[in-house]
């Protein structure tokens, strides 16, 4: 009897051995997913970073050149202004003083159609 209680007490301590090593096995398996897990994340991260700075650039090249191009017209639009506005000062003096004889100056004239009722 001594011997079978031998035998279970074995076997009871196999059986538990088993279980630590299964139980160290499921660890090291969540350990490793979730490193891998984190590499996957850490290289995502990188890959983002790279195309997002292709990007950036790709838009400041774009971008850059419609950026001066619109300074360009600003400054056209600007000089524009400043032109029609020293013209208008220049020329409304004299525009109004036309305008002000057409208007109160009058020659009183026959049309040349009209016909003499005789």
């Amino acid at each position: 009897m001594t011997s079978q209680s031998q035998g279970i007490q074995q076997l009871l301590q196999a059986e538990k051995r088993a279980k630590d090593k299964l139980e160290e096995a499921k660890k090291r398996k969540g350990k490793r997913l979730k490193q891998a897990k984190e590499e996957a994340i850490a290289e995502i991260d990188h890959y983002r970073l790279q195309r997002e700075k292709e990007f950036r650039n790709k838009q400041t090249n774009v971008m850059g050149s419609q950026g001066n191009l619109s300074a360009k017209i600003e400054e056209q639009t600007t000089e524009t202004i400043r032109n029609l506005t020293s013209s208008y000062h220049k020329n409304m003096e004299s525009m109004m003083k036309k305008l002000l004889s057409m208007i109160c100056d009058i020659n009183p004239e026959v049309h040349p159609n009209f016909r003499h009722a005789v």
